[in-house]
C-alpha cells in the first residue's frame, strides 16, 4: 500500500503546526488537547522548519529541567525534517521509522505537505492488508 492511500484511509487530514516562538507549555496543551503526538513548527512567514513531538519535550528536561514552560518550541524541536512521499510504500516509511527511531512523518508532493502519517497510522494499514490477504488465501483454499 502506498502512503497516498494510507493518507486517504486514514481520514483526518488536519495537520496542526505550532510557531517556533511558541512557549513549549502551549505545544505540550496543543498535543494533549488534539490527543496527537507531534507538530509541525511553521517561522513567522508559515514556513515549515521543524517538527517538535512529546520525545522532543521530555528529552528537553535534560538541558532544561522539569520547568520546560517557558522555554520556546525552537530550541526543542528537531530541525532536520525527515520526509517522505505518497509514492513511498507503507513499509518503506515503517522501515525508516524504525531505522530513525522516530514516531511521525510528514508526508510532501513536492513542497506540498499532505498530510503526517503516524506509526500507528502504518500499523494499522499493515493489520487491514494482512487480514485481506488471509482472507483471500481463505477463499483461494477453499475453492
Amino acid at each position: 500500500m502506498l502512503l497516498s492511500e494510507a493518507l486517504r484511509v486514514k481520514g483526518d487530514s488536519e495537520v496542526f503546526k505550532i510557531e517556533m516562538n511558541t512557549r513549549i507549555a502551549d505545544a505540550a496543551t496543543m498535543l494533549t488537547e488534539n490527543k496527537i503526538g507531534s507538530l509541525l513548527v511553521v517561522n513567522g512567514n508559515g514556513n515549515i522548519v521543524g517538527i517538535i513531538s512529546e520525545r522532543d519535550i521530555v528529552g528537553g528536561m535534560i538541558p532544561h529541567g522539569a520547568d520546560l514552560h517557558d522555554v520556546p518550541v525552537s530550541e526543542l524541536m528537531t530541525s532536520d525534517l525527515i520526509r517522505c512521499t505518497p509514492d513511498d510504500t507503507v513499509l518503506k516509511a515503517m522501515a525508516m521509522m524504525t531505522d530513525l527511531r522516530i514516531r511521525h512523518l510528514p508526508v510532501f508532493e513536492g513542497d506540498e505537505l499532505l498530510g503526517i502519517i503516524s506509526l500507528g497510522d502504518l500499523v494499522k494499514c499493515r493489520i487491514t492488508e494482512v487480514q485481506a490477504e488471509a482472507e483471500a488465501m481463505r477463499q483461494y483454499i477453499n475453492s
